[in-house]
């Protein structure tokens, strides 16, 4: 039955390795539960048609029984009153009620084997799904730690790649350099003005020695 073959597929099935090899666990896990919800209804409504059916079976193994013993009873009572003929017909109906009768007690046999094989699946699936809706969060939960464990080695691996860290120091001194390009300017501006006063200055003191000298010398 091919029912009975999906279950027994999602009954094996390791929800662990379903998980890690798919690409959304999540979205797998809530699958995997939706299916195992969809197969457990049909299972159910299949073992209540199948436990119908052992119903109705039996109803005619024994209602055929029935209609052997009574044509037992007619087959004797012919007997009874020399009537060979009668008698005859009677067994007659006797073996073919019995063939009926033992048609259709095989046929209770194989209905009740086939009703324990869905009960049986009917269970292993209810408590297969009981594990997976168990294990739903515990295992959802270990990929999202799992996710934000990769990010946060990439995020390292990133602080950490060597080129970057090259670029960062190379902005480091070309700042640094632009720093002692400004200073050094300030510096030549400051000393510029400084040799240009010190000029004025003597300038002033060479004129006053000349007055000073003119004064001495009656010019």
């Amino acid at each position: 039955m091919a029912l009975l073959e999906r279950v027994s597929t999602l009954v094996r099935a390791n929800l662990n390795d379903l998980i890690d090899k798919a690409e959304e666990p999540e979205k797998m896990i809530k699958q995997v539960i939706l299916d195992m919800q969809n197969q457990l209804l049909q299972v159910k409504t299949q073992v209540a048609i199948a436990i119908a059916d052992q119903h109705l079976l039996e109803k005619k193994h024994k209602e055929n029984a029935e209609k052997v013993a009574e044509w037992m009873r007619k087959a004797e009572l012919a007997v009874d009153k020399k009537e060979d003929d009668l008698a005859r017909a009677s067994l007659q109906r006797v073996e073919s009620y019995r063939e009926l009768s033992e048609n259709f007690a095989q046929q209770v046999s194989d209905q009740k084997a086939q009703v324990e094989n869905l009960k049986s699946a009917l269970h292993k699936l209810d408590q297969k799904l009981a594990e997976a809706e168990a294990k739903a969060d515990v295992l959802m939960a270990q990929q999202r730690r799992a996710r934000a464990v990769t990010k946060a080695s990439d995020a390292r691996m990133a602080m950490g790649d060597s080129s970057k860290a090259a670029t960062f120091d190379r902005m480091k001194r070309k700042v640094a350099h632009s720093e002692a390009v400004s200073e050094a300017r300030s510096e030549i501006a400051g000393s510029d003005i400084n040799d240009r006063l010190a000029a004025l200055e003597k300038e002033d003191r060479i004129e006053q020695l000349l007055a000073e000298l003119k004064g001495k010398r009656g010019a």
